[in-house]
């Protein structure tokens, strides 16, 4: 996916045209990037090589990724425009191998993300994402790197179940006795392991804890909540519930994240933590899945709430409500820009495109 799909484009230049970005930094400099054929990395990646292509800034990236032949094919149009920008390194975040040039920039976004591979591989799911910290911080300090940002999520807050807005700040409520809680307290230490190194050795990293971030590029055959409400709109077919859908959380179309995490990158005060969502958002999944089908679907579908499936549940996180705040990160000038409904919009045109618009 390139420029050939309008979707993707108009993100492209929506994300580099933003001045609280300060692109200056980059210029001339090199970005390594983990998890670059993932959702997130993939954006991020694209828009530093679409700002290139806008402005000659020399900004090269050099991608970890598990498949070679996978990441060539993913990024083949982009290639074969400007093959001297973009490199990949074939590997695993738990033995990253030589990079092989210095690097300025690292954003490390590779992380297990299936909701099931946490319950089935708890341990695994452990070790993968605190190994991979641990080598990527490694990386960090012995490179003169001038920034760096990892990708955490919401749910190191835990089961929030108060509708107040959560900061930074907030204390995370964690149930160590369940194995689901292998993902959010994998990324709690990783927060602590860039703490730590930011204390110790002065490497200039921060965090971002991501809210649930979609858009074009998503698998048509995605899991999670928002992809299977776009399906059935897609599909015309009615929007099944198994639980009342009652949790409520904010959301984040791909292009705000994109920009959130390059506003991050970018400034001078690291050694922080900062949410990522747009507090416009905010809504149950019921109250979600009703957007869908009436704006979306044009009410040409149902909602359903069917509580008395026989479908295992336990692999869905516990009723919660997290509200977001993002105070700290609109105080370094950024501000989300897609609404909810926009981003359910943008994301089914990408995917209905010809040129296609998954990854």
């Amino acid at each position: 996916m390139w420029l050939e799909n309008k979707i993707f484009h108009e993100d492209l230049e929506y994300i580099t045209n933003q001045e609280f970005i300060q692109w200056r930094r980059l210029q001339n400099k090199t970005v390594f990037i983990t998890g670059g054929t993932g959702l997130i990395g993939f954006y991020v990646i694209n828009s530093l090589l679409f700002y290139n292509r806008l402005y000659h800034a020399n900004i090269r990236v050099v991608a970890l990724v598990r498949n070679y032949a996978k990441a060539r094919d993913q990024f083949k149009s982009q290639l074969n425009e400007n093959p001297d920008m973009l490199t990949f390194v074939e590997g695993a975040i738990e033995d990253i191998p030589a990079v092989g040039m210095e690097i300025n920039y690292i954003l490390h976004a590779a992380s297990p993300t299936d909701s099931s591979y946490f319950l089935e591989k708890p341990v695994e799911t452990i070790q993968t994402t605190l190994c991979g910290m641990w080598n990527v911080l490694e990386l960090a300090r012995k490179n003169p790197i001038e920034g760096m940002v990892y990708l955490s999520s919401m749910e190191v807050y835990g089961p929030n179940r108060d509708e107040e807005p959560v900061s930074e700040s907030h204390a995370s409520c964690l149930d160590t006795m369940s194995a689901r809680s292998s993902y959010p307290e994998s990324k709690r230490m990783c927060e602590n392991l860039c703490a730590s190194y930011y204390k110790e050795y002065q490497v200039p990293v921060s965090c971002i804890r991501l809210t649930q971030t979609f858009g074009p590029g998503i698998r048509y055959d995605d899991q999670r909540i928002f992809a299977m409400l776009l399906r059935c709109a897609m599909e015309e077919k009615d929007i099944e519930l198994l639980t009342e859908g009652k949790t409520k959380r904010s959301y984040l179309y791909l292009a705000d994240a994109a920009t959130a995490i390059l506003t991050v990158l970018t400034s001078v005060n690291y050694g922080q933590v900062y949410n990522a969502a747009n507090e416009e958002t905010y809504c149950s999944i019921k109250e979600m899945a009703d957007l869908v089908a009436s704006q979306i679907a044009k009410s040409s579908i149902e909602v359903i709430v069917n509580t008395h499936s026989d479908t295992k549940t336990d692999k869905f996180l516990p009723e919660l409500k997290m509200n977001l705040s993002v105070d700290w990160l609109k105080n370094l000038g950024w501000t989300p820009h897609f609404s909810l409904a926009n981003a359910f919009e943008r994301t089914m045109k990408s995917l209905t495109d010809n040129t296609g618009g998954n990854l």
